[in-house]
Protein backbone atom coordinates (compact mmCIF):
# COMPACT_ATOMS: atom_id res chain seq x y z
CA UNK A 1 0.00 0.00 0.00
CA UNK A 2 1.19 3.36 -1.04
CA UNK A 3 -0.80 5.44 1.38
CA UNK A 4 -3.26 4.39 4.15
CA UNK A 5 -6.98 5.00 2.53
CA UNK A 6 -10.50 3.11 2.93
CA UNK A 7 -11.16 0.27 0.68
CA UNK A 8 -15.02 1.75 0.76
CA UNK A 9 -16.50 3.73 -2.27
CA UNK A 10 -16.12 7.36 -0.38
CA UNK A 11 -20.11 9.16 -0.68
CA UNK A 12 -18.85 12.46 -1.09
CA UNK A 13 -16.78 12.21 -3.88
CA UNK A 14 -19.80 10.09 -5.61
CA UNK A 15 -21.70 12.96 -4.86
CA UNK A 16 -19.60 15.30 -6.38
CA UNK A 17 -19.36 13.16 -9.52
CA UNK A 18 -22.94 12.93 -9.60
CA UNK A 19 -23.04 16.65 -9.67
CA UNK A 20 -20.36 17.05 -12.51
CA UNK A 21 -22.20 14.84 -14.47
CA UNK A 22 -25.69 16.07 -13.89
CA UNK A 23 -24.28 19.51 -14.54
CA UNK A 24 -22.34 18.37 -17.47
CA UNK A 25 -25.85 17.04 -19.55
CA UNK A 26 -27.76 20.54 -18.67
CA UNK A 27 -24.84 22.47 -20.16
CA UNK A 28 -23.76 20.13 -23.27
CA UNK A 29 -27.88 20.51 -24.07
CA UNK A 30 -28.06 24.21 -23.54
CA UNK A 31 -25.22 25.04 -25.52
CA UNK A 32 -27.80 24.08 -28.47
CA UNK A 33 -30.39 26.89 -27.13
CA UNK A 34 -30.86 30.35 -28.34
CA UNK A 35 -31.59 33.08 -26.38
CA UNK A 36 -29.93 32.37 -22.95
CA UNK A 37 -27.81 34.18 -20.64
CA UNK A 38 -24.15 34.60 -21.02
CA UNK A 39 -23.38 32.82 -17.86
CA UNK A 40 -24.78 29.70 -19.17
CA UNK A 41 -22.44 29.33 -22.11
CA UNK A 42 -18.66 29.04 -22.15
CA UNK A 43 -16.49 32.16 -22.08
CA UNK A 44 -14.58 32.72 -24.94
CA UNK A 45 -10.78 31.76 -25.29
CA UNK A 46 -9.73 35.71 -24.70
CA UNK A 47 -12.50 36.75 -22.25
CA UNK A 48 -10.45 36.74 -19.21
CA UNK A 49 -13.56 35.31 -17.47
CA UNK A 50 -14.91 31.89 -16.17
CA UNK A 51 -18.55 30.72 -16.10
CA UNK A 52 -19.91 27.81 -13.74
CA UNK A 53 -19.99 25.93 -17.16
CA UNK A 54 -15.79 26.17 -17.37
CA UNK A 55 -15.51 24.88 -14.17
CA UNK A 56 -17.70 20.95 -15.70
CA UNK A 57 -14.09 20.04 -17.27
CA UNK A 58 -12.01 20.57 -14.47
CA UNK A 59 -14.11 19.44 -12.19
CA UNK A 60 -14.09 16.03 -14.53
CA UNK A 61 -9.85 15.96 -14.54
CA UNK A 62 -9.88 16.70 -10.13
CA UNK A 63 -12.66 14.27 -9.55
CA UNK A 64 -10.07 11.86 -11.32
CA UNK A 65 -7.50 12.71 -9.01
CA UNK A 66 -9.24 12.45 -5.84
CA UNK A 67 -9.82 8.57 -6.63
CA UNK A 68 -6.79 8.09 -8.20
CA UNK A 69 -5.28 6.90 -4.55
CA UNK A 70 -8.10 4.85 -3.68
CA UNK A 71 -8.28 2.73 -7.09
CA UNK A 72 -4.28 2.52 -7.25
CA UNK A 73 -4.01 1.51 -3.30
CA UNK A 74 -6.91 -1.15 -3.86
CA UNK A 75 -5.42 -3.42 -6.65
CA UNK A 76 -1.81 -3.61 -5.10
CA UNK A 77 -4.44 -4.79 -1.66
CA UNK A 78 -5.55 -6.76 -4.17
CA UNK A 79 -2.38 -8.68 -5.10
CA UNK A 80 -0.97 -6.13 -8.61
CA UNK A 81 2.50 -6.26 -8.40
CA UNK A 82 4.42 -3.00 -9.83
CA UNK A 83 4.01 -4.48 -13.47
CA UNK A 84 0.52 -5.27 -13.50
CA UNK A 85 -0.29 -2.19 -12.22
CA UNK A 86 1.38 -0.23 -14.97
CA UNK A 87 -0.59 -2.45 -17.58
CA UNK A 88 -3.80 -1.79 -15.83
CA UNK A 89 -3.06 2.45 -16.19
CA UNK A 90 -1.65 1.85 -19.79
CA UNK A 91 -4.95 -0.20 -20.54
CA UNK A 92 -7.27 2.58 -19.08
CA UNK A 93 -5.51 4.97 -20.63
CA UNK A 94 -5.72 3.40 -24.08
CA UNK A 95 -9.26 3.20 -23.97
CA UNK A 96 -9.51 6.61 -23.07
CA UNK A 97 -7.95 7.83 -26.17
CA UNK A 98 -9.55 5.17 -28.22
CA UNK A 99 -12.76 6.32 -27.30
CA UNK A 100 -11.90 10.19 -27.55
CA UNK A 101 -10.73 10.12 -31.21
CA UNK A 102 -13.53 8.03 -32.22
CA UNK A 103 -15.90 11.26 -31.02
CA UNK A 104 -13.52 13.67 -32.15
CA UNK A 105 -13.87 12.20 -35.69
CA UNK A 106 -18.00 12.54 -35.57
CA UNK A 107 -17.38 16.31 -34.86
CA UNK A 108 -16.45 17.05 -38.35
CA UNK A 109 -14.44 16.65 -41.29
CA UNK A 110 -16.21 13.17 -42.18
CA UNK A 111 -16.78 12.27 -46.03
CA UNK A 112 -20.47 10.37 -45.69
CA UNK A 113 -20.11 9.84 -49.58
CA UNK A 114 -16.82 7.81 -49.28
CA UNK A 115 -17.95 5.57 -46.33
CA UNK A 116 -20.85 4.46 -47.80
CA UNK A 117 -23.45 5.60 -44.16
CA UNK A 118 -24.28 8.65 -42.56
CA UNK A 119 -22.09 9.90 -39.97
CA UNK A 120 -24.90 9.68 -37.21
CA UNK A 121 -25.07 5.96 -38.19
CA UNK A 122 -21.34 5.80 -37.86
CA UNK A 123 -21.21 7.17 -34.38
CA UNK A 124 -24.14 4.90 -33.05
CA UNK A 125 -22.41 2.08 -34.06
CA UNK A 126 -19.31 3.26 -32.77
CA UNK A 127 -21.67 3.67 -29.31
CA UNK A 128 -22.81 -0.12 -29.08
CA UNK A 129 -19.55 -1.71 -29.94
CA UNK A 130 -17.86 0.75 -27.70
CA UNK A 131 -20.57 -0.97 -24.88
CA UNK A 132 -19.56 -4.10 -26.21
CA UNK A 133 -16.18 -3.83 -25.28
CA UNK A 134 -16.33 -2.09 -21.85
CA UNK A 135 -19.52 -3.20 -20.39
CA UNK A 136 -19.15 -5.37 -17.31
CA UNK A 137 -20.32 -8.84 -18.03
CA UNK A 138 -22.18 -10.83 -15.20
CA UNK A 139 -22.05 -13.78 -17.44
CA UNK A 140 -21.58 -17.50 -15.49
CA UNK A 141 -19.59 -19.02 -18.64
CA UNK A 142 -17.33 -16.30 -19.66
CA UNK A 143 -17.06 -17.88 -22.80
CA UNK A 144 -20.59 -15.13 -23.49
CA UNK A 145 -18.03 -12.19 -22.36
CA UNK A 146 -15.49 -13.17 -24.69
CA UNK A 147 -17.70 -13.01 -27.62
CA UNK A 148 -19.55 -9.61 -26.36
CA UNK A 149 -16.01 -7.99 -26.45
CA UNK A 150 -14.63 -9.48 -29.55
CA UNK A 151 -17.46 -8.27 -31.42
CA UNK A 152 -17.18 -5.13 -29.67
CA UNK A 153 -13.42 -4.88 -30.71
CA UNK A 154 -14.00 -5.90 -34.69
CA UNK A 155 -16.93 -3.34 -34.71
CA UNK A 156 -14.60 -0.74 -34.01
CA UNK A 157 -11.83 -1.50 -35.93
CA UNK A 158 -14.23 -2.18 -39.01
CA UNK A 159 -15.75 1.51 -38.48
CA UNK A 160 -12.18 2.69 -38.43
CA UNK A 161 -11.92 0.92 -41.64
CA UNK A 162 -14.51 2.39 -43.23
CA UNK A 163 -13.96 5.62 -41.96
CA UNK A 164 -13.36 8.33 -44.42
CA UNK A 165 -12.47 12.07 -44.70
CA UNK A 166 -11.78 14.90 -46.71
CA UNK A 167 -13.76 16.11 -49.74
CA UNK A 168 -11.66 13.84 -51.87
CA UNK A 169 -12.69 10.71 -49.35
CA UNK A 170 -9.06 9.39 -49.26
CA UNK A 171 -8.39 10.58 -45.72
CA UNK A 172 -8.92 8.40 -42.45
CA UNK A 173 -9.39 8.79 -38.75
CA UNK A 174 -7.07 11.40 -37.48
CA UNK A 175 -6.52 13.02 -33.11
CA UNK A 176 -7.88 16.21 -34.69
CA UNK A 177 -7.68 16.88 -30.46
CA UNK A 178 -8.01 13.99 -27.81
CA UNK A 179 -11.51 14.89 -27.42
CA UNK A 180 -12.32 15.00 -23.97
CA UNK A 181 -12.00 11.45 -22.64
CA UNK A 182 -8.30 11.65 -24.17
CA UNK A 183 -7.60 14.87 -22.39
CA UNK A 184 -8.66 12.88 -19.15
CA UNK A 185 -6.59 9.83 -20.44
CA UNK A 186 -3.59 11.95 -20.71
CA UNK A 187 -3.80 13.88 -17.36
CA UNK A 188 -4.80 10.45 -15.89
CA UNK A 189 -1.49 8.58 -16.98
CA UNK A 190 1.25 11.19 -15.93
CA UNK A 191 -0.81 11.36 -12.64
CA UNK A 192 -1.04 8.12 -11.36
CA UNK A 193 2.84 7.58 -12.14
CA UNK A 194 3.64 10.63 -10.34
CA UNK A 195 1.47 9.32 -7.58
CA UNK A 196 3.65 6.11 -7.50
CA UNK A 197 6.59 8.51 -8.14
CA UNK A 198 6.31 10.50 -5.18
CA UNK A 199 4.74 7.87 -2.59
CA UNK A 200 1.74 9.41 -2.40
CA UNK A 201 3.80 11.89 -0.49
CA UNK A 202 1.86 15.46 -0.95
CA UNK A 203 4.86 18.05 -0.92
CA UNK A 204 6.31 15.60 -4.40
CA UNK A 205 2.22 15.96 -5.68
CA UNK A 206 2.23 19.62 -4.49
CA UNK A 207 6.07 20.15 -6.34
CA UNK A 208 4.74 18.39 -9.36
CA UNK A 209 1.73 20.93 -9.64
CA UNK A 210 4.75 23.25 -9.95
CA UNK A 211 6.40 21.83 -12.40
CA UNK A 212 3.28 21.07 -14.41
CA UNK A 213 2.55 25.24 -14.41
CA UNK A 214 6.24 26.05 -14.90
CA UNK A 215 5.87 23.68 -18.05
CA UNK A 216 2.75 25.31 -19.12
CA UNK A 217 4.50 28.87 -18.70
CA UNK A 218 7.57 27.63 -20.76
CA UNK A 219 5.90 26.18 -23.16
CA UNK A 220 3.61 29.84 -24.03
CA UNK A 221 7.31 31.80 -24.11
CA UNK A 222 7.94 33.11 -27.10
CA UNK A 223 11.24 32.18 -27.14
CA UNK A 224 10.99 28.17 -25.73
CA UNK A 225 12.20 27.02 -29.56
CA UNK A 226 15.20 28.99 -30.05
CA UNK A 227 15.88 28.00 -26.45
CA UNK A 228 15.67 23.99 -27.42
CA UNK A 229 12.27 23.76 -24.90
CA UNK A 230 10.03 23.78 -28.29
CA UNK A 231 8.61 20.16 -26.75
CA UNK A 232 6.69 22.31 -23.87
CA UNK A 233 5.17 23.97 -26.54
CA UNK A 234 3.39 20.67 -27.29
CA UNK A 235 2.58 19.17 -23.65
CA UNK A 236 1.63 23.23 -22.32
CA UNK A 237 -2.08 21.58 -22.06
CA UNK A 238 -1.83 18.31 -21.11
CA UNK A 239 0.51 19.85 -18.25
CA UNK A 240 -2.07 22.08 -17.44
CA UNK A 241 -4.73 19.21 -17.07
CA UNK A 242 -2.63 17.09 -15.25
CA UNK A 243 -2.16 20.09 -12.44
CA UNK A 244 -5.85 20.12 -11.60
CA UNK A 245 -5.61 16.38 -11.32
CA UNK A 246 -2.54 16.45 -9.00
CA UNK A 247 -4.92 19.04 -7.15
CA UNK A 248 -7.76 16.66 -6.78
CA UNK A 249 -5.01 14.11 -5.76
CA UNK A 250 -3.77 16.29 -3.43
CA UNK A 251 -7.29 17.55 -1.56
CA UNK A 252 -8.34 13.55 -1.38
CA UNK A 253 -4.92 12.44 0.43
CA UNK A 254 -5.46 15.75 2.93
CA UNK A 255 -8.79 14.39 3.96
CA UNK A 256 -8.40 10.56 3.61
CA UNK A 257 -5.01 9.63 4.31
CA UNK A 258 -4.70 7.72 7.53
CA UNK A 259 -0.91 7.66 8.09
CA UNK A 260 -0.83 10.27 10.17
CA UNK A 261 -3.53 11.00 12.77
CA UNK A 262 -5.36 14.41 12.53
CA UNK A 263 -8.44 15.21 13.35
CA UNK A 264 -11.28 16.70 11.06
CA UNK A 265 -10.42 20.03 11.98
CA UNK A 266 -7.13 19.72 11.14
CA UNK A 267 -7.84 18.38 8.00
CA UNK A 268 -10.14 21.31 7.03
CA UNK A 269 -7.79 23.74 8.42
CA UNK A 270 -5.03 22.27 5.51
CA UNK A 271 -7.73 21.75 2.68
CA UNK A 272 -8.79 25.34 3.60
CA UNK A 273 -4.69 26.16 3.38
CA UNK A 274 -4.08 24.19 -0.02
CA UNK A 275 -7.35 25.74 -1.35
CA UNK A 276 -6.08 29.03 -0.40
CA UNK A 277 -2.88 28.79 -1.72
CA UNK A 278 -4.32 27.69 -5.30
CA UNK A 279 -6.77 30.53 -5.48
CA UNK A 280 -3.41 33.25 -4.37
CA UNK A 281 -1.32 31.57 -7.24
CA UNK A 282 -4.13 32.07 -9.83
CA UNK A 283 -4.73 36.01 -8.53
CA UNK A 284 -0.91 35.83 -9.08
CA UNK A 285 -0.82 34.62 -12.55
CA UNK A 286 -3.39 36.28 -14.10
CA UNK A 287 -1.75 39.38 -14.98
CA UNK A 288 0.17 37.49 -16.95
CA UNK A 289 -2.33 34.66 -18.06
CA UNK A 290 -5.78 35.21 -18.40
CA UNK A 291 -8.84 32.87 -17.00
CA UNK A 292 -9.39 31.26 -19.85
CA UNK A 293 -10.60 27.32 -20.57
CA UNK A 294 -9.62 27.15 -24.04
CA UNK A 295 -6.08 28.32 -23.12
CA UNK A 296 -5.87 25.97 -20.41
CA UNK A 297 -4.39 28.77 -18.53
CA UNK A 298 -3.02 28.28 -14.97
CA UNK A 299 -4.76 31.53 -13.64
CA UNK A 300 -8.16 29.20 -14.70
CA UNK A 301 -6.34 25.43 -13.79
CA UNK A 302 -6.21 27.10 -10.16
CA UNK A 303 -8.74 29.08 -9.76
CA UNK A 304 -10.89 25.48 -11.05
CA UNK A 305 -9.30 23.22 -8.88
CA UNK A 306 -9.47 26.05 -6.02
CA UNK A 307 -13.52 25.89 -6.88
CA UNK A 308 -13.47 22.04 -6.59
CA UNK A 309 -11.81 22.14 -3.61
CA UNK A 310 -14.16 24.26 -1.58
CA UNK A 311 -17.24 22.37 -3.07
CA UNK A 312 -16.10 19.01 -1.99
CA UNK A 313 -15.43 20.12 1.67
CA UNK A 314 -18.56 21.57 2.01
CA UNK A 315 -19.60 18.09 0.71
CA UNK A 316 -17.87 16.29 2.80
CA UNK A 317 -18.82 17.81 5.67
CA UNK A 318 -22.23 17.44 4.93
CA UNK A 319 -22.28 13.78 3.80
CA UNK A 320 -19.27 12.33 5.59
CA UNK A 321 -19.27 13.99 8.61
CA UNK A 322 -23.30 15.42 9.44
CA UNK A 323 -24.59 12.25 7.64
CA UNK A 324 -27.04 13.75 5.04
CA UNK A 325 -26.60 11.24 2.84
CA UNK A 326 -30.00 10.52 1.40
CA UNK A 327 -30.48 12.69 -1.07
CA UNK A 328 -27.39 11.36 -2.85
CA UNK A 329 -28.94 8.36 -3.61
CA UNK A 330 -30.37 9.99 -6.77
CA UNK A 331 -26.44 10.94 -8.08
CA UNK A 332 -24.98 7.07 -7.45
CA UNK A 333 -26.29 5.23 -10.49
CA UNK A 334 -24.67 7.97 -12.77
CA UNK A 335 -22.10 8.21 -10.12
CA UNK A 336 -20.65 5.10 -10.56
CA UNK A 337 -20.87 5.00 -14.35
CA UNK A 338 -19.69 8.33 -14.99
CA UNK A 339 -18.73 6.62 -19.06
CA UNK A 340 -21.92 5.35 -19.45
CA UNK A 341 -23.53 8.28 -19.03
CA UNK A 342 -20.78 10.63 -20.74
CA UNK A 343 -21.79 8.66 -23.98
CA UNK A 344 -25.62 8.57 -23.48
CA UNK A 345 -26.56 11.67 -25.04
CA UNK A 346 -24.82 10.54 -28.30
CA UNK A 347 -26.27 7.42 -28.17
CA UNK A 348 -29.50 9.36 -28.21
CA UNK A 349 -28.83 12.40 -30.58
CA UNK A 350 -27.29 10.05 -33.27
CA UNK A 351 -30.73 7.99 -32.75
CA UNK A 352 -32.86 10.16 -32.91
CA UNK A 353 -30.51 11.24 -37.16
CA UNK A 354 -31.31 7.70 -38.10
CA UNK A 355 -34.54 7.91 -37.22
CA UNK A 356 -35.01 11.12 -38.75
CA UNK A 357 -37.02 12.20 -35.51
CA UNK A 358 -36.55 15.67 -34.65
CA UNK A 359 -35.82 16.08 -30.63
CA UNK A 360 -36.57 18.27 -28.86
CA UNK A 361 -39.07 19.66 -30.49
CA UNK A 362 -38.90 23.51 -31.34
CA UNK A 363 -39.98 24.96 -28.61
CA UNK A 364 -37.77 24.23 -25.79
CA UNK A 365 -34.85 25.56 -28.13
CA UNK A 366 -35.01 29.55 -27.17
CA UNK A 367 -34.78 30.97 -24.08
CA UNK A 368 -36.76 29.60 -20.50
CA UNK A 369 -38.63 26.78 -22.33
CA UNK A 370 -35.20 25.20 -23.71
CA UNK A 371 -33.71 25.37 -20.34
CA UNK A 372 -36.05 24.03 -18.50
CA UNK A 373 -36.30 21.32 -20.86
CA UNK A 374 -32.48 20.90 -20.40
CA UNK A 375 -32.84 20.52 -16.73
CA UNK A 376 -35.22 17.92 -17.11
CA UNK A 377 -33.51 16.24 -19.74
CA UNK A 378 -30.68 16.00 -17.61
CA UNK A 379 -32.79 14.59 -14.65
CA UNK A 380 -34.61 12.03 -16.75
CA UNK A 381 -30.90 11.09 -17.81
CA UNK A 382 -29.93 10.02 -14.52
CA UNK A 383 -33.01 7.99 -14.28
CA UNK A 384 -32.38 6.28 -17.70
CA UNK A 385 -28.82 5.30 -16.09
CA UNK A 386 -30.02 3.81 -13.21
CA UNK A 387 -32.55 1.56 -15.52
CA UNK A 388 -30.07 0.50 -17.95
CA UNK A 389 -27.68 -0.44 -14.56
CA UNK A 390 -30.54 -2.62 -13.63
CA UNK A 391 -30.70 -4.27 -17.34
CA UNK A 392 -26.85 -5.46 -16.54
CA UNK A 393 -25.38 -2.40 -18.28
CA UNK A 394 -22.40 -0.78 -16.92
CA UNK A 395 -19.22 0.43 -18.37
CA UNK A 396 -15.78 0.20 -17.21
CA UNK A 397 -12.18 0.73 -18.64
Amino acid sequence: MINQLNTQRILSIDALRGITILVMIFVNEVAGVGGIPPWMKHMPADADAMTFVDVVFPSFLFIVGMSIPFAINNRIAKGDNVWQLQIHIIWRTIGLLVLGVFMVNTEGGYNEAAMGMSISLWAFLFYVSAILVWNVYTFKNKIFTYICKAAGVIGLVSLAAIYRAGESGTAYMQPHWWGILGLIGWAYLASSLLYQLWRGRIWGLFLSIVICTGIYIIGSWPGADAAGLGWTEMLKGHAAHTSIVLSGMVLSLIFFDQQKARTSQQRFTQAFVFTAVLFIAGYVLRPYYTISKIWATPTWCFYSAGICSLLFAFLYWLIDLQKQSSWTSFLRPAAANPLLIYILPGILYNLWHILHISFPPEMFRYGLPGIIWCAAYAILLMWVVKGLNKLKIRLQL
